[in-house]
C-alpha cells in the first residue's frame, strides 16, 4: 500500500491556515528551492517555503548570512512558476529588513509580486516596527523565533534556545509580540518542547515546529533533510524517511556503468534514419558536397 497521503486540491490559504489550528488540524511545511521540489512537495504539504536555508543545503555555504535577495528571487520566481496550491512563503534573508521599513516593505513587496504569497522573517520584539510596517502594507508576514539560523554568531553556533527562565520567558513575550503585530503564524525552531507547547497554548495564531517538540500545531524540515539526500551530520530534530543520496548515487553508478561497458543506450533509446538514406551515408567521401 503507497504511504501517499495527498493533500486537499484546494488552494491552501492564510485564513485556512487559522481555521485548521482552531480544529487542530496539523499542519506540514516544507522547503522548495526550485520546480522539481515544488512539483514534488505540492501535492503532499500544506505551506513551501522557499527558506535562506538554501545557502547551506544547495549552494555549499556554512550558513545562512552570505544568501543576498537576488539568490532568493531567483530560487523563489523557479517555484512560483509551479502555481503551487500550497501556501508559498518566502524567507526575508539576513539584512534585507534591517536597515529601514522602506527598504524592507520595498524587498517583501518585491516577493509578492514574484509570486509568493507570504514573507517570513526571524526576530522577536526589536523587528516589531519592520513587521508592522509590512502588515500595513497587506504584506502577510510569518515570525520566527527560538533557534534563528541568521543569529548563528551572537549565539555563538546552532544551539537550542530558551533553557533558562528568563530566555523562556523572553521567548513566550516575543512570541505575544509577533501575534499583536500581525504575524499570521510562528516558527519555533531548537526550543524545549514543554516551551513550544506553551507558546502554542496561548497563541491565537498557529506555530510551526521545528526541534519544538510535538505539541506545535504544525511541523516544517527541510525537503533535503525528509528525503535523506544530505549528508554528514545531522540535527536531532530531523528524520529521514529515504536514503535519497545512496538512492541517487547508485542509478547514476548503473548508469555510468552501462555507459563504459556499451550497453547504453540501446536500439530504443536511440534515433534511425530512413532505410533509404542508408546508402547515401555509406557512398559519401569527404569534399563531394564542396566540390573539393
Amino acid at each position: 500500500m503507497s504511504h501517499i497521503s495527498q493533500a486537499s486540491s484546494a488552494r491552501v490559504t492564510i485564513p485556512l491556515l487559522q481555521h485548521w489550528k482552531e480544529e487542530r488540524r496539523r499542519i506540514t511545511m516544507t522547503t522548495a528551492y526550485d520546480a522539481v521540489t515544488a512539483r514534488i512537495a505540492d501535492s503532499i504539504v500544506d505551506i513551501l517555503l522557499v527558506g535562506d536555508s538554501v545557502g547551506n543545503v544547495c549552494l555549499g555555504y556554512d550558513n545562512t548570512l552570505p544568501v543576498s535577495m537576488p539568490m532568493m528571487n531567483y530560487h523563489l520566481e523557479a517555484v512560483a512558476r509551479t502555481r503551487p496550491r500550497a501556501l508559498l512563503v518566502a524567507d526575508m534573508p539576513f539584512l534585507s529588513f534591517h536597515v529601514s521599513p522602506q527598504e524592507t516593505i520595498r524587498n517583501a513587496g518585491g516577493f509578492l509580486q514574484r509570486g509568493a504569497d507570504a514573507v517570513k522573517l526571524e526576530g522577536g520584539a526589536k523587528r516589531i516596527d519592520m513587521i508592522r510596517a509590512l502588515v500595513q502594507c497587506e504584506i502577510p508576514v510569518m515570525g520566527h523565533l527560538g533557534l534563528t539560523p541568521q543569529s548563528v554568531n551572537v549565539m555563538g553556533g546552532f544551539k537550542v534556545q530558551g533553557r533558562t527562565s528568563e530566555a523562556a520567558l523572553q521567548l513566550l513575550e516575543d512570541a505575544h509580540s509577533l501575534e499583536q503585530a500581525g504575524c499570521f503564524a510562528l516558527v519555533l525552531e531548537g526550543i524545549p518542547a514543554e516551551l513550544a507547547a506553551r507558546a502554542t497554548e496561548i497563541l491565537q495564531i498557529p506555530t510551526i515546529g521545528i526541534g519544538a517538540g510535538a505539541k506545535c500545531s504544525g511541523q516544517v524540515l527541510v525537503f533535503h533533510d525528509v528525503v535523506g539526500l544530505t549528508e554528514g551530520h545531522r540535527p536531532k530534530f530531523v528524520r529521514s524517511y529515504s536514503n535519497g543520496f545512496q538512492v541517487m548515487q547508485e542509478a547514476l553508478a548503473r548508469w555510468a556503468a552501462d555507459v563504459r561497458e556499451g550497453a547504453f543506450p540501446d536500439d530504443h533509446e536511440s534515433y534511425s534514419l530512413p532505410e533509404s538514406l542508408t546508402e547515401v551515408l555509406a557512398n559519401w567521401t569527404p569534399g563531394e558536397r564542396s566540390g573539393c
